[in-house]
């Protein structure tokens, strides 16, 4: 298996203190504190932990409190709220230095059929035809902003490829909307749970940046102060992350120094898999 991905498996492997609290390794992507995505996909694994295997996550709402410090492990502290008969509900915590930095809903319904529709996928060019955006050259990685340098230098278990051209070194305005195509950089178990555990961990990328974009986007990251405030996700389908998914991602609206973007993620052949929003704030320094 490739290091990168399974380092980050590694990552979601909890250690189990009691019953119903765990702690999770934390990791430095490049970022100025922990990532959401590490934060949300590990909280999600320890919900995942105290409920009955039959059962999948549906949906969560997850708010960020306090910058995570990636130099220190965090503890998950699960409330199993209720057990029904098709659905569970958990509460999750996370704690760092005796201070809650995160908190999560999430909803898990036992597997069953119903009424279906969906929206129809954008029309956009296949990933084969598309440059791998996480291996720019030297070049072009020159010209971005220092923080911006640092976190796409880092290793990533994911590979992404941009249906829309942009200037990623660039202070210009662009559209509040982008595709982009991505999957894991290896093969990955069958397994359900997990694959929507690391879903939740890719979802933290490209959707604040997206609403950046009309604002000066990746050139204008050294004056603006950027951090997620919340993250809602919904599960529809089941959902293979070794697979290339397609993220549509728009931004409706940015305002009072926050950024909404919301997103669909469809599978190659047009099956509408997840949806996620985020709001988070948009500082100018």
């Amino acid at each position: 298996m490739d290091p990168r991905l399974s380092d980050l498996l590694k990552l979601l492997e909890l250690e189990q203190l009691e019953v119903n609290l765990f702690r999770g390794e934390s990791r430095d992507i490049g970022s100025t504190q922990v990532f959401g995505g590490q934060v949300l996909s590990q909280a999600l694994t320890a919900a995942h932990a105290t409920v009955d295997p039959g059962r999948m996550v549906h949906s969560l709402h997850a708010y960020f409190l306090r910058r995570g410090d990636f130099n220190a492990r965090i503890v998950y502290s699960v409330d199993r709220s209720r057990d029904g008969h098709s659905f569970s509900n958990r509460r999750i915590v996370a704690i760092q230095h005796g201070e809650p930095i995160f908190n999560m809903t999430a909803s898990f319904q036992i597997m069953e059929a119903g009424l279906e529709h969906q929206l129809e996928m954008p029309t956009v060019p296949g990933p084969e035809t598309l440059l791998d955006a996480t291996k720019l050259s030297p070049e072009l990685m020159a010209k971005l902003p220092p923080k911006v340098q640092r976190f796409l230098s880092r290793p990533i278990a994911f590979e992404f490829r941009h249906v829309q051209s942009f200037d990623f070194a660039g202070g210009g305005s662009a559209p509040p909307r982008r595709q982009v195509w991505l999957r894991a950089v290896g093969v990955l178990p069958d397994d359900e749970a997990l694959h929507r555990c690391l879903l939740s961990y890719v979802s933290d990328i490209h959707l604040l940046d997206t609403a950046l974009l009309p604002h000066g986007g990746y050139g204008s990251q050294e004056r603006t102060i950027m951090a997620s405030i919340d993250h809602a996700m919904w599960f529809h389908r089941r959902i293979r992350v070794d697979d290339w998914l397609l993220y549509d991602v728009d931004s409706p609206s940015a305002s009072g120094a926050r950024g909404f973007a919301r997103a669909n993620l469809y599978t190659r052949d047009g099956v509408l898999v997840a949806s996620t929003a985020q709001e988070g704030l948009m500082r100018r320094v």
